[in-house]
């Protein structure tokens, strides 16, 4: 039947939602680049993308076991990522909707502006450090393989794009880039560890 557990538990693949999320910053990335959108607009529009990334750490973890029942699989170390994760995300939500709207109303003194500068920032550094946290406390060592191995792709990924973006854009070949796009890059590498990942080793590791 269409609505046995184990159709209901396959739901969405990480796919899916990796795939709209990484058009979604494609769009941005063609808007910002043409001009089409500045200013406030570029962070609002940065931020929709990340409201996949829970559903795809749902599906990235839906297991389906030889009884057809779903399986969530994961540890502790896990799902303590994941809410570090969720925590983080929505620090960075409020913070850029707070630097917009406080930006956009009033004239803030540059010490206001630099915290508020500051805090998305500081709200990405709690994204890094729980991936950090993930490797430290993960007691499956095949599960932290993963994990490690996705940090790696995804740095060497960001350090790759970076280095040539640079000279590029040194030979006025392209526009800038602000450095805040190197975090996003990173994350946007995590995604290709995951799948490198799922082709070698029949699972995600950390989405």
């Amino acid at each position: 039947m269409n609505d046995s557990p184990a159709t209901k538990a396959r739901g969405k693949s990480p796919w899916f939602f990796a795939g709209l999320m990484f058009a979604a910053y494609g769009v941005v990335a063609a808007l910002a680049t043409t001009g089409a959108i500045e200013g406030p607009a570029i962070y609002i529009l940065i931020i929709a993308p990340f409201g996949l990334v829970f559903p795809m750490l749902n599906a990235a973890n839906r297991r389906i076991d030889s009884g057809g029942a779903a399986c969530f699989g994961k540890g502790q170390a896990q799902r303590r990522y994941k809410k570090r994760v969720a925590i983080s995300t929505s620090l960075y939500l409020i913070a850029i909707g707070l630097m917009t709207f406080v930006n956009k109303e009033s004239d803030p003194s540059i010490a206001i502006r630099t915290l508020l500068a500051v805090l998305p920032g500081l709200a990405i550094i709690g994204m890094f450090w729980a991936m950090g946290r993930l490797i430290v406390e993960e007691q499956d060592e095949f599960m932290r393989m993963l994990v490690i191995r996705q940090s790696l792709i995804a740095t060497g990924f960001t350090l790759n794009a970076a280095s040539v973006w640079g000279f590029l854009e040194s030979a006025d070949l392209i526009l800038h880039a602000d450095a805040y796009w190197w975090a996003i890059v990173w994350f946007f590498g995590i995604g290709v560890g995951a799948v490198v990942n799922r082709v070698q080793y029949g699972t995600w590791g950390a989405v």
